[in-house]
């Protein structure tokens, strides 16, 4: 399986044509689940634990790999289901999110399937595990759930979302007030971090749950007059989402005369190092790791500068 994972140059040739990877597994019985290759950095067999104390209970224990220790969640466990079946083959899925390190514990690891994002759906009201859905699809007539790891790491380990006092600039607070911004994420713990970060900021807040939708609101704005480079101080989008992903909905911006000169942050919690590349590619102009309040403060902030500056 770790095979699989070799071909980054072929993956990064998917940005911008609003595709991806997902690689898919099962938990503890037949329904699939899915998470996007882009932040697997390996797939091996279930390796020795090691219990830690005071341990949240998804966490399954800590393991060695490549010379880190890292934490080793149950996935099964942490979406509401019965734990793995240790006494089963069992998988660690190693990952990268927002800088760090953690395995997720699963069963059978299926394959790895190339899609578009507009055949990657919202969850429907009234899934069972729909808090825990970022999205489904169908692959062979069969549905497969992708999880919202974001949303699982934040229960086991939540963010922070206080910012630092010295960080924000007390002159700029009333140059804010008033300034827009239009959020794209797909992910209810990611928009309410942004947003909490903005509010204090004073700043008002456009949300959308998805790059279509995000499109749409801009061109709606447009097409009621509104100059959108000037409306907005900026975008913030996130990389992954149904229906159309940032990259994508990046390269329609720059591509519509309208929109062309809006502000855009790619904000995600894929590799920071993959993303930097690619903020180039597709025409972001600035990329920031997820979950770092501070960080974006100080992001909004000098962008606050350049415009006042620039006036």
């Amino acid at each position: 399986m770790a095979s699989m994972l070799d071909a980054v140059d072929q993956r990064t040739k998917l940005v911008g044509e609003n595709r991806l990877e997902l690689l898919m597994f099962r938990l503890s019985g037949m329904q699939m689940f899915a998470i996007n290759v882009f932040k697997v950095q390996e797939v091996v067999q279930l390796p020795k634990l090691n219990q830690m104390p005071h341990r949240h209970a998804s966490v399954a224990g800590v393991t060695h790999f490549r010379g880190r220790t890292i934490p080793v969640i149950d996935l099964s466990e942490s979406i509401g289901m019965k734990p793995i079946d240790r006494t089963q083959p069992s998988n660690l899925i190693v990952t990268e999110y927002n800088n760090t390190v953690q395995g997720f514990m699963v069963g059978e690891v299926d394959r790895i399937i190339n899609m578009n994002w507009n055949e990657i759906l919202p969850p429907p009201d009234g899934t069972g595990r729909q808090h825990y859905l970022t999205a489904i699809t169908r692959v062979n007539d069969r549905i497969v759930e992708i999880i919202d790891v974001e949303k699982v790491l934040a229960e086991i380990s939540p963010y922070d979302g206080t910012i630092s006092d010295d960080v924000i600039d007390k002159d700029l607070l009333s140059l804010a007030k008033g300034l827009e911004v239009l959020i794209v994420d797909d992910s209810s713990v990611a928009l309410a971090q942004c947003r909490s970060t903005l509010d204090f900021l004073g700043i008002t807040v456009h949300e959308a749950t998805n790059g279509k939708r995000g499109l749409e609101q801009l061109k709606k704005w447009a097409a009621d007059g509104d100059v959108v480079p000037e409306k907005l101080l900026m975008m913030i989008t996130d990389a992954e989402m149904p229906e159309m992903d940032g990259y994508r909905l990046t390269r329609e911006v720059r591509e519509d005369p309208a929109l062309k000169d809006l502000y855009i942050v790619l904000h995600t919690s894929l590799s920071g190092s993959f993303n930097k590349a690619m903020v180039q590619k597709v025409g972001c102009d600035d990329f920031l790791s997820k979950f770092q309040p501070d960080k974006l403060a100080t992001l909004i902030q000098d962008r606050i500068r350049s415009v006042v500056y620039r006036e």
